[in-house]
Protein backbone atom coordinates (compact mmCIF):
# COMPACT_ATOMS: atom_id res chain seq x y z
CA UNK A 1 0.00 0.00 0.00
CA UNK A 2 1.37 3.43 -0.93
CA UNK A 3 1.26 5.78 0.79
CA UNK A 4 1.17 3.55 3.89
CA UNK A 5 -1.46 5.52 5.82
CA UNK A 6 -1.85 3.99 9.28
CA UNK A 7 -4.38 4.30 12.09
CA UNK A 8 -3.34 5.14 15.64
CA UNK A 9 -4.26 1.63 16.73
CA UNK A 10 -2.14 0.03 14.01
CA UNK A 11 0.74 2.39 14.77
CA UNK A 12 0.68 1.30 18.41
CA UNK A 13 0.70 -2.36 17.39
CA UNK A 14 3.58 -1.83 14.93
CA UNK A 15 5.66 0.11 17.46
CA UNK A 16 5.18 -2.58 20.10
CA UNK A 17 6.31 -5.14 17.51
CA UNK A 18 9.58 -3.28 16.92
CA UNK A 19 8.62 -1.53 13.67
CA UNK A 20 9.09 2.17 12.89
CA UNK A 21 6.20 4.50 12.08
CA UNK A 22 5.99 8.18 11.16
CA UNK A 23 3.85 10.16 13.60
CA UNK A 24 2.75 13.80 13.69
CA UNK A 25 4.03 16.24 16.27
CA UNK A 26 3.51 19.98 16.59
CA UNK A 27 7.05 20.64 15.30
CA UNK A 28 7.66 18.24 12.38
CA UNK A 29 6.69 14.64 11.67
CA UNK A 30 8.85 12.16 13.57
CA UNK A 31 10.02 8.67 12.65
CA UNK A 32 9.18 6.77 15.83
CA UNK A 33 10.49 3.53 17.27
CA UNK A 34 10.71 1.83 20.67
CA UNK A 35 13.54 3.57 22.54
CA UNK A 36 14.39 0.36 24.42
CA UNK A 37 14.60 -1.80 21.27
CA UNK A 38 17.99 -1.54 19.54
CA UNK A 39 16.65 -3.24 16.41
CA UNK A 40 13.93 -0.57 16.12
CA UNK A 41 16.53 2.15 16.65
CA UNK A 42 18.70 0.63 13.92
CA UNK A 43 15.68 0.71 11.56
CA UNK A 44 15.29 4.45 12.20
CA UNK A 45 18.92 5.13 11.28
CA UNK A 46 18.68 2.85 8.23
CA UNK A 47 15.44 4.36 6.88
CA UNK A 48 16.73 7.92 7.24
CA UNK A 49 20.30 7.08 6.13
CA UNK A 50 21.27 8.90 9.32
CA UNK A 51 24.75 8.40 10.80
CA UNK A 52 24.77 6.85 14.25
CA UNK A 53 26.86 9.70 15.67
CA UNK A 54 23.74 11.90 15.47
CA UNK A 55 21.68 11.18 18.64
CA UNK A 56 17.90 10.75 18.75
CA UNK A 57 15.25 12.54 20.82
CA UNK A 58 13.19 10.37 23.16
CA UNK A 59 9.50 11.31 23.38
CA UNK A 60 7.34 10.81 26.48
CA UNK A 61 3.66 11.50 27.19
CA UNK A 62 3.75 12.61 30.84
CA UNK A 63 6.19 14.69 32.89
CA UNK A 64 6.31 11.81 35.38
CA UNK A 65 7.88 9.63 32.66
CA UNK A 66 11.03 11.75 32.77
CA UNK A 67 12.24 9.48 35.59
CA UNK A 68 11.97 6.49 33.25
CA UNK A 69 14.67 7.75 30.89
CA UNK A 70 16.80 10.26 32.82
CA UNK A 71 18.56 10.35 36.20
CA UNK A 72 20.01 13.02 38.47
CA UNK A 73 17.36 15.35 37.09
CA UNK A 74 17.99 18.93 38.20
CA UNK A 75 15.23 21.07 39.64
CA UNK A 76 15.64 23.36 36.63
CA UNK A 77 14.33 20.60 34.36
CA UNK A 78 11.07 20.34 36.27
CA UNK A 79 10.66 24.12 36.21
CA UNK A 80 11.05 24.15 32.43
CA UNK A 81 8.74 21.17 32.09
CA UNK A 82 6.02 22.85 34.13
CA UNK A 83 6.34 25.97 31.98
CA UNK A 84 6.71 24.56 28.46
CA UNK A 85 5.70 20.89 28.40
CA UNK A 86 3.89 19.57 26.52
CA UNK A 87 5.46 21.61 23.75
CA UNK A 88 8.38 22.17 21.37
CA UNK A 89 11.16 21.92 23.99
CA UNK A 90 13.81 19.18 24.26
CA UNK A 91 16.01 18.88 27.34
CA UNK A 92 19.41 17.19 27.49
CA UNK A 93 19.80 15.30 30.79
CA UNK A 94 21.94 12.47 32.23
CA UNK A 95 20.57 9.21 30.85
CA UNK A 96 19.47 6.10 32.68
CA UNK A 97 21.27 2.85 31.88
CA UNK A 98 18.10 1.44 30.32
CA UNK A 99 18.51 3.81 27.36
CA UNK A 100 20.62 2.08 24.67
CA UNK A 101 23.81 3.81 23.60
CA UNK A 102 22.53 3.70 20.02
CA UNK A 103 19.82 6.22 20.96
CA UNK A 104 22.36 8.64 22.44
CA UNK A 105 25.33 8.05 20.13
CA UNK A 106 27.19 6.66 23.12
CA UNK A 107 26.85 9.87 25.12
CA UNK A 108 26.01 9.76 28.86
CA UNK A 109 23.10 12.14 28.22
CA UNK A 110 19.68 11.73 26.63
CA UNK A 111 17.51 14.22 24.74
CA UNK A 112 13.90 14.14 26.01
CA UNK A 113 10.72 15.84 24.79
CA UNK A 114 7.01 15.77 25.69
CA UNK A 115 5.16 16.75 22.48
CA UNK A 116 1.86 18.58 22.57
CA UNK A 117 0.27 17.06 19.44
CA UNK A 118 -2.70 15.01 20.67
CA UNK A 119 -2.07 12.18 18.21
CA UNK A 120 1.59 11.85 19.22
CA UNK A 121 0.64 11.86 22.90
CA UNK A 122 -2.02 9.20 22.33
CA UNK A 123 0.38 6.94 20.43
CA UNK A 124 3.09 7.24 23.09
CA UNK A 125 0.63 6.65 25.90
CA UNK A 126 -1.15 3.69 24.31
CA UNK A 127 2.11 2.04 23.24
CA UNK A 128 3.39 2.22 26.82
CA UNK A 129 6.82 3.12 25.44
CA UNK A 130 9.08 6.13 25.26
CA UNK A 131 9.55 6.67 21.53
CA UNK A 132 12.77 7.73 19.85
CA UNK A 133 11.68 9.94 16.98
CA UNK A 134 13.93 12.09 14.80
CA UNK A 135 12.38 13.95 11.87
CA UNK A 136 10.78 11.58 9.36
CA UNK A 137 12.91 12.48 6.35
CA UNK A 138 16.14 11.43 4.70
CA UNK A 139 19.19 12.71 6.56
CA UNK A 140 19.98 16.39 5.82
CA UNK A 141 16.89 16.79 3.62
CA UNK A 142 14.03 19.19 4.31
CA UNK A 143 12.03 18.13 7.37
CA UNK A 144 8.40 17.02 6.80
CA UNK A 145 5.46 19.07 8.04
CA UNK A 146 2.75 16.97 6.38
CA UNK A 147 2.19 13.23 6.03
CA UNK A 148 2.64 13.55 2.26
CA UNK A 149 6.13 15.00 2.78
CA UNK A 150 6.98 11.83 4.72
CA UNK A 151 5.51 9.56 2.06
CA UNK A 152 7.52 11.25 -0.69
CA UNK A 153 10.82 10.54 1.10
CA UNK A 154 10.25 7.44 3.24
CA UNK A 155 6.97 5.88 2.09
CA UNK A 156 8.57 2.64 0.85
CA UNK A 157 11.05 2.37 3.74
CA UNK A 158 8.87 2.33 6.86
CA UNK A 159 5.96 0.37 8.31
CA UNK A 160 3.40 3.18 8.33
CA UNK A 161 2.52 6.87 8.46
CA UNK A 162 -0.10 8.40 10.76
CA UNK A 163 -1.63 11.50 9.16
CA UNK A 164 -2.22 14.12 11.84
CA UNK A 165 -2.53 17.13 9.54
CA UNK A 166 -0.01 19.93 8.98
CA UNK A 167 2.40 20.66 11.84
CA UNK A 168 1.53 23.89 13.65
CA UNK A 169 5.03 24.98 14.75
CA UNK A 170 6.84 23.89 11.61
CA UNK A 171 10.48 23.66 12.79
CA UNK A 172 12.22 21.27 15.12
CA UNK A 173 12.12 21.74 18.90
CA UNK A 174 14.37 24.02 20.88
CA UNK A 175 17.10 22.02 22.62
CA UNK A 176 18.33 23.06 26.07
CA UNK A 177 21.19 21.26 27.75
CA UNK A 178 20.99 21.00 31.55
CA UNK A 179 24.15 18.92 31.95
CA UNK A 180 26.51 21.84 32.62
CA UNK A 181 26.72 24.61 35.18
CA UNK A 182 24.61 26.99 33.08
CA UNK A 183 21.60 26.03 30.90
CA UNK A 184 22.64 26.15 27.24
CA UNK A 185 20.55 26.48 24.08
CA UNK A 186 22.01 24.00 21.60
CA UNK A 187 19.33 24.44 18.93
CA UNK A 188 16.94 27.40 18.67
CA UNK A 189 13.23 26.80 18.20
CA UNK A 190 9.82 28.07 19.23
CA UNK A 191 10.87 28.14 22.90
CA UNK A 192 13.22 31.10 22.66
CA UNK A 193 16.25 31.91 24.83
CA UNK A 194 14.21 34.70 26.42
CA UNK A 195 11.51 32.21 27.39
CA UNK A 196 14.07 29.88 28.99
CA UNK A 197 15.67 32.81 30.79
CA UNK A 198 12.27 33.84 32.16
CA UNK A 199 12.09 30.50 33.98
CA UNK A 200 15.71 29.79 34.90
CA UNK A 201 17.15 33.27 35.20
CA UNK A 202 20.16 32.57 33.01
CA UNK A 203 20.95 30.80 29.76
CA UNK A 204 23.72 30.78 27.18
CA UNK A 205 23.31 30.22 23.46
CA UNK A 206 25.92 27.95 21.94
CA UNK A 207 26.83 28.11 18.26
CA UNK A 208 26.95 24.54 17.07
CA UNK A 209 29.24 23.02 14.49
CA UNK A 210 29.59 19.40 13.48
CA UNK A 211 32.63 17.18 13.79
CA UNK A 212 31.91 14.33 11.36
CA UNK A 213 32.29 10.92 12.92
CA UNK A 214 32.22 12.19 16.49
CA UNK A 215 29.08 12.05 18.66
CA UNK A 216 27.07 15.25 18.49
CA UNK A 217 25.89 16.82 21.73
CA UNK A 218 22.36 17.09 20.31
CA UNK A 219 20.43 16.50 17.07
CA UNK A 220 20.51 19.16 14.36
CA UNK A 221 24.14 20.18 14.81
CA UNK A 222 25.36 19.49 11.25
CA UNK A 223 26.78 22.49 9.44
CA UNK A 224 24.75 21.54 6.37
CA UNK A 225 21.21 20.34 7.03
CA UNK A 226 17.54 20.77 6.05
CA UNK A 227 18.51 21.15 2.39
CA UNK A 228 16.19 20.91 -0.61
CA UNK A 229 17.56 19.30 -3.77
CA UNK A 230 17.27 22.62 -5.61
CA UNK A 231 20.09 24.86 -4.30
CA UNK A 232 18.80 27.36 -1.74
CA UNK A 233 20.62 30.61 -1.05
CA UNK A 234 20.08 32.66 2.10
CA UNK A 235 22.07 35.86 1.99
CA UNK A 236 22.54 39.12 0.14
CA UNK A 237 22.72 38.79 -3.63
CA UNK A 238 25.90 40.54 -4.82
CA UNK A 239 25.42 43.74 -6.79
CA UNK A 240 25.19 42.98 -10.49
CA UNK A 241 24.92 39.23 -10.06
CA UNK A 242 22.78 37.64 -12.80
CA UNK A 243 20.37 35.22 -11.18
CA UNK A 244 19.34 32.11 -13.16
CA UNK A 245 16.14 32.66 -15.11
CA UNK A 246 14.41 29.88 -13.19
CA UNK A 247 14.95 31.37 -9.73
CA UNK A 248 12.20 31.23 -7.10
CA UNK A 249 12.00 33.76 -4.29
CA UNK A 250 10.58 33.01 -0.84
CA UNK A 251 9.59 36.46 0.39
CA UNK A 252 8.95 37.64 3.94
CA UNK A 253 6.59 40.54 4.56
CA UNK A 254 6.40 43.33 2.02
CA UNK A 255 10.12 43.86 1.50
CA UNK A 256 11.54 44.38 -1.97
CA UNK A 257 13.74 41.70 -3.46
CA UNK A 258 15.96 41.22 -6.50
CA UNK A 259 13.08 39.43 -8.29
CA UNK A 260 9.30 39.29 -7.73
CA UNK A 261 8.16 36.96 -4.96
CA UNK A 262 7.13 33.42 -5.86
CA UNK A 263 5.67 32.60 -2.43
CA UNK A 264 5.58 34.44 0.89
CA UNK A 265 6.36 33.09 4.35
CA UNK A 266 4.07 35.72 5.89
CA UNK A 267 2.77 38.78 4.07
CA UNK A 268 2.11 40.35 7.49
CA UNK A 269 5.72 39.79 8.57
CA UNK A 270 4.57 37.45 11.34
CA UNK A 271 7.51 35.25 12.35
CA UNK A 272 5.32 32.57 13.94
CA UNK A 273 3.37 32.22 10.69
CA UNK A 274 6.64 32.26 8.74
CA UNK A 275 8.06 29.45 10.88
CA UNK A 276 4.98 27.30 10.33
CA UNK A 277 5.24 27.84 6.54
CA UNK A 278 8.99 27.53 5.99
CA UNK A 279 9.45 23.82 5.31
CA UNK A 280 6.17 23.48 3.41
CA UNK A 281 7.25 26.22 0.99
CA UNK A 282 10.72 24.70 0.65
CA UNK A 283 9.07 21.39 -0.29
CA UNK A 284 6.75 23.20 -2.75
CA UNK A 285 9.63 24.86 -4.61
CA UNK A 286 11.92 21.83 -4.54
CA UNK A 287 11.04 20.70 -8.04
CA UNK A 288 12.51 20.73 -11.58
CA UNK A 289 10.82 24.04 -12.43
CA UNK A 290 13.54 25.91 -10.53
CA UNK A 291 17.33 26.08 -10.57
CA UNK A 292 17.71 28.26 -7.46
CA UNK A 293 15.67 29.27 -4.41
CA UNK A 294 16.28 32.66 -2.74
CA UNK A 295 14.97 33.48 0.72
CA UNK A 296 14.43 37.01 2.06
CA UNK A 297 16.26 38.11 5.23
CA UNK A 298 14.43 37.41 8.49
CA UNK A 299 15.09 39.30 11.76
CA UNK A 300 17.29 37.23 14.07
CA UNK A 301 15.20 37.76 17.18
CA UNK A 302 12.80 35.50 19.08
CA UNK A 303 11.64 32.60 16.95
CA UNK A 304 13.45 34.26 14.06
CA UNK A 305 16.62 32.73 15.52
CA UNK A 306 15.22 29.28 14.64
CA UNK A 307 14.39 30.38 11.09
CA UNK A 308 17.86 31.83 10.60
CA UNK A 309 19.48 28.71 12.03
CA UNK A 310 17.62 26.37 9.67
CA UNK A 311 18.09 28.59 6.62
CA UNK A 312 21.82 29.06 7.18
CA UNK A 313 22.27 25.28 7.40
CA UNK A 314 20.10 24.76 4.31
CA UNK A 315 21.90 27.43 2.26
CA UNK A 316 24.69 26.94 -0.22
CA UNK A 317 27.76 28.97 0.76
CA UNK A 318 27.95 31.04 -2.40
CA UNK A 319 25.87 31.61 -5.49
CA UNK A 320 26.76 29.47 -8.53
Amino acid sequence: MYPPWTSVEDAVRLLQAGQVVAIPTETVYGLAGNTYNETALAKIFEAKERPTFDPLIVHIAEIDQLDDVAKDIPEAAYRLAQAYWPGPLTMILPKKDCIPDLATSGLPSVAVRFPSHPVARRIIKESGLPLAAPSANLFKHVSPTTALHVAEQLGDRIAGIVDGGPCQVGVESSIVSLTGNTPAILRPGAITPEMVKDILGEVIVKTSSSQPGKPMTAPGQCDTHYRPQVPLYYGEVPQGYALPKRTARIAFGNGAGPIPETVNLSKAGDMVEATANLYALMHELDNPDYDLILVDPIPNIGIGMALNDRLKRASIRQLP
